[in-house]
């Protein structure tokens, strides 16, 4: 199929793309990677009047990091797959990318377009809200940062304005103590996850666990931090099987999953719970390593 007719603004600064956004606001969408609306636009799943293609913005490409990591919203995914940066300051991302998807596909999606799609059961939003990350957008009004915690709304819905134009996003970097792990299911390799989750942690020398945040994703409408499976583990041992089995009932009891031709919702409330387990042995057992 092809997409409908649109009208193609194809913008060399920020504040181009901005006023082209501003100009025609809900007609629009941002054109960066393209490996998700563009198959919605020749199935006429999505019909915009106007591309903002932002490729051409050098200042929205780069990794740096500089106390934390921030991606630059239309760096390819397979460059940060490489960025020696990337590992060494947020190693949970580098391994995420890994599940998303195949290689052609990352090497022209963007780590913003995957953000600011917001698909439910997509790995880097799971992962931005499990490490406490933010998103910098900019509009008419200027910029302002947006943490992960408020940024997820619902079903491919965040609190990005039709106006602004996500710039980067930011990741805090991991620090001493800190383990991180991702544990998915899917129906082959590459596909989108049936349930997944993700745990960042701060573990003591002895192996108590001090914090946590453990998100599921692709079990509901957006990713979900499981507070009651964090609580579970807070202040206890990790190498205790029983903490571990808390949690993971408590992460399967506090959600409340939709079946479909993919999964049943009793299986993704199982399988949720599972995962959480799995990922905070592999906290136990040293985490994702840079």
């Amino acid at each position: 199929m092809k997409p409908a007719p649109f009208k193609y603004v194809a913008a060399e600064t920020v504040e181009e793309a901005v006023a082209a956004l501003g100009e025609h606001g809900d007609e629009a969408k941002v054109l960066a990677g393209g490996q998700s609306l563009v198959p919605l636009m020749n199935l006429r799943l999505a019909t915009p009047g106007v591309l903002v293609d932002v490729n051409r913005i050098a200042e929205l490409s780069g990794v740096r990091a500089n106390g934390n990591l921030e991606i630059g919203a239309v760096t390819r995914q397979a460059a940060i797959e490489r960025s020696a940066e990337a590992r060494a300051a947020a190693p949970l991302v580098v391994e995420a990318l890994r599940h998303v998807a195949h290689p052609p596909i990352r090497s022209r999606g963007t780590i913003g377009g995957t953000v600011a799609h917001a698909d439910p059961a997509a790995e880097i939003p799971a992962v931005l809200l499990a490490l406490g990350g933010e998103v910098v957008a900019r509009g008419p009004g200027g910029e302002r940062t947006i943490p992960a915690d408020e940024l997820f709304q619902g079903y491919f819905t965040t609190a990005l304005q039709p106006d602004e134009l996500l710039t980067s996003v930011r990741f805090p970097a991991q620090g001493p103590g800190a383990r991180t792990a991702l544990q998915e299911v899917a129906r082959k390799q590459a596909d989108f996850a049936l349930a997944g989750a993700v745990v960042a942690a701060n573990v003591g020398d002895d192996g108590t666990c001090e914090s946590a945040r453990i998100v599921l994703f692709g079990v509901a409408d957006r990713p979900l931090r499981a507070p009651g499976a964090e609580e579970a583990v807070t202040s206890r041992s990790l190498a205790d099987v029983a903490v571990l089995a808390d949690a993971a009932q408590s992460a399967a009891a506090g959600i409340d999953p939709t079946g479909d031709a993919h999964a049943s919702a009793e299986y993704r409330k199982e399988v949720a719970g599972v995962l959480v387990r799995r990922a905070l042995t592999t906290v136990a057992e040293g985490g994702v390593q840079a």
